[in-house]
C-alpha cells in the first residue's frame, strides 16, 4: 500500500515480510521511482529493534525536515500499533511470544474457547485484555477486536 506526502513528490509504501516477520515502509521519491529510506519494525521477536535503513550507493538526494519527519512519524506509529506488545511485563511479553509462535498469531472460532482458558490460566483478568489482543487481536470473549473488525 502505498500513500503520498501532501506535496505529491514523496510516498511511503508499506508492506509486510513474512521471512522476516516484520513491517516495511518505504520513503520513495515518486518522480524517480526510486527508494530513499526504508524502516524495518519487526513485530513478533520482542528482541529485534526497528532499524532505519539508507541506500549507500545511490546518489544523495536532500530530503526536506518535514518529509523526513512525516516518514518518521508513520513509522513511530507502526512502531506503536504493531510493538506496543513488547513494552508489557517481561512474563506478559514471554506469553505473548509462545501464543503467536504457537498459533501464527491466529485462532479460529472452533478453537477459541480452548485458548481462552488456557490464557486465563496464565494471566490475571486484568491483563487478559492486552494479552488476548496482541496474541491474536481478540477481546476476552473470544470476539475479534476493534482493531481487527474494523
Amino acid at each position: 500500500m502505498a500513500f503520498p506526502h501532501p506535496d505529491g513528490a514523496y510516498a511511503i509504501t508499506t508492506m509486510y515480510s513474512v521471512p522476516d516477520d516484520a513491517w516495511y515502509l518505504e520513503l520513495d521519491l515518486v518522480a524517480g521511482q526510486r527508494n530513499l529510506v526504508t524502516a524495518i519494525v519487526p513485530d513478533e521477536d520482542p528482541t529485534r529493534e526497528p532499524t532505519v535503513c539508507f541506500d549507500p550507493r545511490g546518489p544523495h538526494v536532500d530530503v526536506p525536515y518535514d518529509v523526513m519527519r512525516w516518514f518518521m512519524d508513520q513509522v513511530g506509529e507502526e512502531i506503536r500499533t504493531s510493538r506496543a506488545w513488547t513494552r508489557l511485563g517481561p512474563e506478559l511479553v514471554e506469553i505473548i511470544h509462545q501464543l503467536r509462535q504457537e498459533h501464527m498469531g491466529v485462532i479460529d472460532d472452533d478453537t477459541v474457547r480452548s485458548v481462552l482458558a488456557e490464557v486465563r490460566a496464565k494471566v490475571s483478568e486484568a491483563d487478559l485484555p492486552a494479552v488476548l489482543e496482541a496474541a491474536f487481536g481478540r477481546n476476552p470473549d473470544g470476539s475479534a477486536s476493534s482493531a481487527q473488525s474494523g
